[in-house]
């Protein structure tokens, strides 16, 4: 195991984080809360995420519930479009996906309100996909670890971030993603 891997592994051991959704991380609760946690502090989404989930349990519900239901479940998180781009894309994956969040980055991405980050945290958290997401939190760790200058803007500097910390992942995608997360806040 890589020293890197080996510290994370021990740091996610020694410092656990209750969120409602590392309790069942399935591709539903890893989605929406990854698309509530945009711009928004952890400890404001813990209770909409409970509250939204009390409401809307799974995608068929999501897909069938009316705008006006999941606006007011997002009442006070802001950015709006966050939660009408997951009433569509649940919508999606009813009628092209039979349902299920698909696994790859690259089918993820192709759903509405879903780029980069947030379809390789789903693929990493929610499928163990050998996946790094990269946001401005993991450049300055990187930066700061291997001791280069990068730019946390830079497209180009976050796909040498996602390479180089692919190379030391050599435990379980979802410790290694969500102990960087920790870390990173």
């Amino acid at each position: 195991m890589s020293q890197l891997s080996d510290a994370l592994l021990r740091f996610h051991q020694e410092n656990p984080r209750n969120l409602p959704w590392r309790k069942d991380p399935s591709p539903y609760h890893v989605w929406v809360s990854e698309i509530m946690l945009q711009q928004t502090r952890v400890e404001t989404v813990k209770g909409y995420f409970e509250r939204f989930m009390a409401s809307l349990p799974d995608i068929p519900s999501l897909a069938r519930s009316s705008e006006d239901l999941c606006l007011k479940l997002w009442e006070g998180l802001g950015y709006y479009s966050r939660v009408r781009n997951l009433r569509k894309a649940a919508m999606e994956i009813v009628e092209k996906h039979r349902g299920e969040i698909p696994c790859e980055v690259s089918d993820l991405k192709r759903l509405p309100g879903i780029g980069e980050y947030t379809a390789s945290a789903i693929a990493a958290i929610a499928f163990h996909a050998k996946e790094v997401a990269v946001d401005g939190n993991l450049v300055r760790i990187y930066a700061r670890l291997f001791a280069q200058p990068l730019d946390p803007g830079s497209p180009k500097d976050r796909r040498l971030v996602a390479l180089g910390f692919a190379e030391h992942m050599d435990i379980d995608p979802a410790i290694f993603n969500e102990t960087l997360m920790d870390i990173g806040q």
